[in-house]
């Protein structure tokens, strides 16, 4: 059949080497299930212990997938009928969800006539009697998801230490119901999608999909849902139940495997009614054997035996195939742990180690702060341009020069010469005719400076906002461990920048007002470009009385200009008034260029003293000043985060170091036999 042959491309498929294992001929005695393959059950028993150890140890929890039977069905397929025929007890039952919780099943075959149960949730460990199973198994879900019908993803655990079970770990999850009954959340579909999904998208989970004979496998949801994780259905093992309620065309519907089941088909009987576990089973074989249609399915996929040592071969070979994943997992996971618990500050027990860890924190901050606003370097944060202060600098001078550039080429030229000659008609004083007035001359630098009097302070404000960003973002980083740190370095650094950015502007402010009230220059370049600019005065006054009537001419250093509305000047108005425009044009270039300068320079400087005294010396008042309430030693205490942090990695590790002896135990044993 081709459930035989799925089984067999299974095993084929997993190239780990699994532990020695024997199967034994499944027997019945009568009045007693007897043990369906006890010594495949002694060599895949170690295994198993391993991963339900780690399962305990809540290993998952660190992100540690563990290979798992997922056993999920729609409601009334049969699924407790399934798990009570495995394990030999009686499980809840009821209309609606009876499995509120995802219930964890460890089956371990023990020879001994007295079966040993007990129940594990909330750290404890309960004994239970067999009689009394299903109704402890109600009263925990009730203490765990409440008394109501509503469902919750913790789990609870069921060991079942009995003398013919096989040894098999499997979730139980909650049937999938589409309308709720009374007293259930409205969108308890929803609820149950998401636990179910959450268990079987693992690529170690085995779905175990429980499907009814009376019903249209394709029409199942936890078809569906096994089809969104596991398409090829390499992972997915069906129990068709009820096989005798539906037993026409069975064999051809799990022959045909619509569904796409890769682990192939086992068809069971339902127990029924009062009957006992091994009466159920005698009816079971009896069918199968007898059934005028069900005694033609191959042996291989029928039965609940057949279905338990499937169960446990698909369980040994995921287990073997995982177990180098999770050691290596387990290792990464680790590493990684004790790797961040390193990094993380260490807790401070003294005024000298507090004091230590201060100008530790204070020197690497200045340091960084070197690094980005002075030397230009940006190793620090190579992918983050606004940390790349000598670049971000040079941009924002350059666009402060450009602005200034972009006053004087805005300046009109239509009316060329006409503030000149008013200024030196209202600057008329009783003097030779021949002398240029130097009040004249101060009175337009004094209106050209005004013009552009607010960039400077713009451009200043800017920069000191950029820098701001810089240092508070830097402190921060580095004092990231120390809350109250953090909080004092910040409000000290934005007090000093404050306070520098004022000062800054003061300067600025002075040296406009400077330029306003003294028109001064040692460069020789003013002289040289008066010169050149000068020289073409006389064209200027040829083309103004030309014949012709020009309406403009050229004139280097200004372009193309209106000439019209000069004619009817006196010739000595207009010269001195070229000569007043070439001189303030020469003189104008050497202040833009003195302002530049004086910008990059006072930028530098500051940033200078901020880095190297300024800040350290305020933080240090902010912290250490005259009210000196706190001490450093409580400025330094960790946030509740970190030490919460720091406790979670410390248990993590406990956890993974456990979890790293368990599966060393097992790999040497495999080892051992491999010798």
């Amino acid at each position: 059949m081709g459930g035989d042959h799925r089984q067999a491309s299974s095993s084929s498929r997993s190239p780990e080497t699994v532990l020695p294992i024997a199967a034994v001929p499944i027997d019945f005695e009568e009045g007693v299930v007897a043990p369906i393959f006890s010594s495949y059950n002694y060599h895949i028993r170690p295994l198993l212990d391993t991963i339900d150890r780690l399962r305990l140890l809540q290993v998952m929890k660190e992100g540690i997938q563990l290979p798992t039977i997922v056993v999920v069905g729609d409601q009334s397929s049969g699924k407790s009928s399934v798990l009570e025929s495995l394990a030999g007890i009686h499980l809840p039952r009821g209309q609606g969800i009876c499995t509120r919780v995802p219930l964890i099943m460890r089956l371990q075959n023990q020879d001994t006539t007295e079966p040993e149960l007990f129940l594990e949730y909330s750290g404890k460990t309960v004994p239970v009697e067999e009689d009394h199973i299903a109704d402890a198994i109600s009263l925990a879900t009730d203490e765990i998801a409440g008394s109501g019908k509503g469902i919750s993803n913790t789990p609870l655990t069921l060991v079942v230490k009995k003398n013919g079970v096989p040894d098999l770990t499997m979730v139980d999850l909650p049937g999938i119901t589409r309308v709720p009954v009374h007293g259930q959340p409205e969108n308890i579909y929803e609820q149950v999608a998401e636990m179910i999904m959450e268990y079987i998208k693992p690529e170690e989970s085995i779905i175990l999909n429980v499907l009814s004979a009376t019903v249209d496998f394709s029409t199942c949801e936890s078809i569906r849902m096994s089809q969104q994780v596991d398409r090829s259905g390499q992972r997915t093992l069906a129990v068709v139940t009820k096989a005798d309620k539906s037993p026409e065309g069975l064999r051809e519907k799990v022959s045909s495997n619509d569904v796409n089941i890769g682990l192939g088909y086992v068809c069971v009987r339902n127990r029924v009614g009062d009957e006992s576990f091994e009466e159920a089973r005698r009816e079971e074989e009896n069918l199968f054997e007898n059934h005028a249609l069900l005694s033609k399915m191959d042996k291989s996929i029928v039965g609940i035996p057949v279905l338990a040592e499937k169960l446990v071969q698909v369980q040994a070979n995921i287990i073997a195939r995982c177990l180098p994943k999770i050691v290596m997992n387990i290792n990464e996971k680790l590493s990684a742990n004790v790797m961040e618990l390193e990094k993380m500050p260490k807790i401070l027990s003294s005024h000298a180690e507090a004091m230590t860890t201060f100008m530790q924190i204070i020197g690497s901050a200045k340091e960084s702060l070197r690094k980005i606003l002075s030397r230009g370097e940006f190793d620090e944060y190579p992918d983050d341009k606004e940390m790349h202060g000598s670049a971000r600098f040079v941009e924002m001078l350059n666009n402060f020069y450009n602005e200034l550039h972009k006053s004087v080429e805005n300046e009109q030229t239509g009316d060329f010469l006409m503030e000149e000659i008013k200024v030196l008609e209202e600057a008329k004083g009783i003097e030779l005719p021949n002398f240029l007035s130097h009040s004249a001359f101060l009175c337009i630098l004094q209106r050209k400076v005004d013009r552009i009097s607010s960039m400077p302070t713009d451009c200043v404000e800017q920069t000191w906002d950029y820098i701001e960003s810089v240092v508070i973002a830097i402190l921060k980083r580095h004092s990231e461990d120390y809350p109250q740190l953090k909080l004092a370095t910040t409000r000290a650094a934005k007090s000093l920048i404050s306070k520098m950015k004022e000062q800054s502007i003061n300067r600025v402010s002075e040296i406009v007002q400077m330029e306003k009230l003294t028109d001064y220059t040692c460069n020789p370049d003013y002289m040289s470009e008066w010169g050149n600019l000068l020289s073409q005065q006389q064209k200027f006054m040829e083309d103004l009385k030309s014949c012709y009537g020009y309406n403009s001419t050229t004139i280097e250093g200004w372009g193309t200009i209106q000439i019209e509305h000069l004619r009817g000047k006196s010739d000595t108005i207009l010269q001195q008034a070229f000569d007043l425009k070439t001189r303030m044009k020469a003189y104008w270039k050497i202040v833009l260029r003195r302002l530049m300068d004086t910008m990059a320079l006072l930028l530098k400087f500051n940033v200078h003293n901020l880095v190297t005294k300024e800040m350290e010396k305020e933080i240090f008042m902010e912290l250490l000043g005259a009210d000196g309430g706190k001490s450093i030693e409580r400025i330094l205490e960790e946030s509740p985060g970190i030490a919460g942090k720091r406790e979670r990695l410390k248990r993590s590790i406990g956890l993974l170091r456990e979890s790293k002896e368990v599966v060393a135990q097992i790999t040497d044993k495999i080892a051992s036999c491999g010798d």
